[in-house]
């Protein structure tokens, strides 16, 4: 009513300067009164009509402010009804509180006739975007605690790990050995946890610089000798003498799932290590090999294989982030097998090859 009050006002205007028309040409009271009636009773049904179809679209407005929960915070609504012990929020009472709220524009957002609707729904999306806004920083500050709770639960627990091997290395039995191998692989599940969880942060350590890829190689190589000399695994290591721009943490750890997943499925041959021109590095093993319907899904995350459902200890993590990792390194990362015949992995550095001086 307060929105068509002008249009109220101009059609009485025009009965009562009617009315007077009439009465001046001394009209009888009942062709006045009849006429004035008939445009009344008229003028009303046609007003219930438009507030009845006005009454509609408030109503779908109030149910949208219900279903996009623009209420649920009650930063919105400082006087919203609660319910029960206070946990509960009245959601219709709130929507239709806060379509109030908006309708009369809180002193500050004068409507135009007819303006409403519109009105409406731009502080409907101004709202929802703050909100989103608001959910999207409470989402970051939560994925924050939680790497650095993990950031600081890996370098606690690497204490204890360390501890541990250094025991284990004082004894050389074959026993020490296994469990040398089984530390070694707890530690690198706590690498992926720490690894997997960088990987969906905005904010990355990234340090590119040339990398000598011998040097690189040889630390990765040291850290499984054990797991080769046990295994009796021959080692095919072809000297690479070149170097590659990239990051050589991430990059190591590239190469240290890859020859993980070699040492896994090998049970006996070898594990070759190479530089395919320009600039690819090939890891292959002579292992139980990847089944054809498995090959284009290895990288995925999550995804086994039969291998993995075989070994029931497969995470389905390990080649994903590898993926991940060459994806944010600009390297690329392929896989080739033969069932019963082995792997071979190839790493693709980029065809920019910084000469050694």
């Amino acid at each position: 009513m307060r929105q068509q009050k002008r249009q109220i006002l101009t059609d009485l205007l025009f009965l009562i300067i009617i009315v007077v028309v009439l009465i001046l040409y001394r009209m009888p009271s009942a062709a006045v009164l009849y006429p004035v009636l008939l445009c009344a009773l008229a003028w009303l049904v046609s007003m219930g009509i438009g507030g009845y179809r006005t009454y509609r679209r408030y109503a779908s407005l109030g149910k949208i402010l219900d279903a996009v929960g623009l209420d649920l915070e009650q930063e919105f609504l400082p006087g919203a009804k609660t319910a029960g012990n206070g946990q509960e929020t009245d959601r219709e009472s709130c929507a239709w509180e806060l379509l109030q709220e908006i309708l009369e524009g809180r002193g500050e957002n004068h409507l135009e006739e007819g303006d409403w609707e519109s009105h409406i729904y731009r502080e409907m999306v101004k709202r929802l975007l703050l909100e989103q806004r608001r959910r999207q920083d409470i989402m970051q500050m939560r994925h924050q605690d939680t790497v650095d709770y993990y950031t600081t639960w890996v370098h606690q627990i690497k204490t204890p790990i360390a501890a541990m091997g250094l025991m284990l290395q004082q004894q050389d039995t074959e026993d020490s050995r296994r469990l040398s191998e089984e530390l070694q692989r707890i530690e690198q599940y706590v690498d992926m946890v720490l690894t997997y969880l960088r990987l969906g942060s905005r904010d990355t350590d990234y340090v590119f610089a040339r990398v000598d890829l011998d040097h690189l190689l040889h630390g990765c190589i040291r850290k499984y000798a054990g797991q080769f000399i046990r295994r009796h695994l021959a080692l095919d290591y072809r000297d690479m003498n070149c170097q590659v721009l990239t990051d050589e943490k991430w990059l190591a750890f590239v190469v240290e799932q890859v020859l993980s997943n070699a040492l896994k499925y090998t049970r006996e041959g070898s594990v070759s290590i190479f530089l395919e021109p320009p600039c690819i590095l090939c890891i292959r093993d002579t292992g139980i090999g990847i089944a054809p319907e498995d090959l284009p899904r290895i990288f995925e995350k999550g995804y086994t294989g039969y291998n993995g459902r075989g070994d029931r200890k497969a995470t389905g993590l390990g080649l994903y982030l590898c993926r991940q990792i060459c994806h944010r390194l600009k390297h690329t990362i392929t896989a080739e097998s033969t069932p019963g015949e082995g792997t071979l992995i190839r790493i693709g550095l980029g065809r920019e090859v910084l000469e050694v001086e």
